[in-house]
């Protein structure tokens, strides 16, 4: 049983896939991982000893991973919009940030249109 930053890594996969589970870690950065560990990263999670298990860990723990790694994000995105920067407008009104175009496609970042409440008709 293979955890790591609090995290099970899936059992029948290979090592370095298995890291990739990890918020912040892709395939690159878990291949120089299992090298840096000396690791076999063709090994199954499954097979792993408690020596490298823990040779993981240490490597795991140089880089900001996880919940740090989210929090950090969070913190930067705060900071975008306390100095009301053109990024910081898109995240507070729920719009593609990056320069997407938002007249097709971007109902996956703002949403279908919000229902207002009736108003009644006047007159009859």
């Amino acid at each position: 049983m293979a955890r790591i930053k609090n995290i099970e890594l899936p059992k029948d996969k290979v090592t370095f896939i298995g890291l990739t589970s990890i918020f912040g870690i892709g395939q690159s950065l878990a291949k120089k991982i299992c090298d840096d560990a000396n690791v076999n990263k063709m090994t199954r999670v499954k097979d792993l000893t408690d020596e490298e298990v823990n040779a993981l860990r240490k490597e795991v723990d140089k880089y900001s991973v996880e919940g740090d790694l989210r929090r950090d994000i969070q913190m930067n995105i705060k900071n975008k919009i306390e100095i009301n920067c053109y990024e910081g407008n898109r995240h507070r009104k729920g719009l593609p940030v990056r320069g997407q175009r938002t007249n097709r496609n971007a109902h996956t970042r703002k949403g279908r249109g919000q229902v207002v409440a009736n108003k009644k008709k006047a007159g009859k």
